[in-house]
């Protein structure tokens, strides 16, 4: 009924708890996928891409919840944390340029060998 009153007046329907735990659980499978990428893998860049993967899991979390409870909060909280990933990319970007060019690898254990 409520639903229905809301569609009326242009606010979007509610999602269902169903459809909900759709995309909570895709937003988990992401999640441990990103996990354990990030924690075997020794390639820089593929442990890269293993953070942004849990990055985007978090985001589609926030923004299923924003959806099922009607308000843009998820989504606001999505923005911030696509300009962490922003930042995040650029940063880490540059650490891998560097580390490649004083060893010529993108072992991700030669981080420990830089002193100084």
């Amino acid at each position: 009924m409520i639903g229905a009153v809301l569609a009326q007046a242009g606010f979007p329907e509610p999602m269902d708890a169903l459809t909900l735990n759709h995309y909570l659980f895709v937003s988990a499978v992401m999640l441990v996928i990103g996990l354990i990428g990030f924690v075997t893998r020794r390639n820089l860049i593929i442990m890269f891409l293993c953070t942004e993967l849990m990055f985007q899991a978090s985001a589609l979390a926030l923004v299923a919840f924003g959806r099922f409870h009607l308000n843009y909060t998820g989504q606001t909280f999505v923005i911030f944390v696509l300009t962490i990933a922003a930042a995040e990319a650029a940063m880490v970007l540059a650490l891998v340029v560097y580390l490649y060019r004083r060893s010529h690898s993108l072992d991700g254990s030669i981080w420990s060998e830089m002193r100084g």
